[in-house]
């Protein structure tokens, strides 16, 4: 609706004949272009002071249609790649089944148990690739019997690890068997968890 105001002065202005006893309509035609003019500064008032809301909504950002593909990559590598760069120190050092350095025994026996295979295969193979290390394996017994006996019995197990070896194609050459009884224990408690760990031989590498 227009302002009260602006109509009476265009009905007045309407009805208020001129000189010639017409009405001035032109008179009337400016005060409704004038009334026109103050709603379209109204509207534009109000539009101005309700600014739209910008939905809060996130999507993907442009990336001009290139999208980088997350690649996720294993840093631990497989055994054979250790292998294959050929460097002795890390094989010794990285390669799991060269961490098998102990090979336990039963009670006065010299066979050596299947878990050990994967080992000795490992040994055998790191020693026909690097033919300047030397291997030593030091046989071992638990306190029970008599000292001769227990040196006697650690030789014929640094032995049975030696011919494995050989058998595997390892040079015997690079072997070195020692024992040393029951003189050097890991642990001195006298029950068969001790003992079992103390029927053993270690291998032991150098240059």
């Amino acid at each position: 609706a227009q302002p009260a105001t602006a109509i009476a002065v265009k009905e007045s202005l309407l009805t208020i004949p001129n000189r010639h006893g017409k009405l001035s309509t032109e008179v009337g035609l400016l005060t409704v272009a004038f009334n026109r003019d103050l709603a379209l500064v109204a509207i534009a008032t109000l539009s101005a002071c309700k600014k739209p809301v910008k939905p809060n909504v996130e999507g993907p950002a442009d990336n001009g249609g290139n999208e980088t593909e997350k690649v996720t990559t294993d840093s631990a590598e497989g055994p054979e790649a250790i292998w294959a760069r050929g460097n002795a120190e890390e094989i010794l050092g990285k390669v799991p089944c060269m961490q098998v350095r102990t090979i336990t025994f039963d009670l006065d026996r010299t066979d050596i148990g299947s878990q050990f295979s994967d080992a000795l295969a490992c040994h055998a193979r790191f020693l026909k690739q690097f033919s300047n290390y030397k291997l030593t394996m030091e046989g071992h017994a638990d306190e029970r019997g008599t000292r001769e006996y227990n040196l006697g019995l650690g030789e014929r197990r640094s032995n049975a690890i030696g011919d494995n070896l050989k058998a595997l194609g390892a040079s015997g050459s690079q072997m070195e068997g020692v024992s040393y009884g029951e003189e050097k224990p890991t642990c001195t408690e006298s029950d068969e968890s001790c003992w079992s760990n103390n029927r053993r031989v270690e291998l032991s590498y150098a240059k």
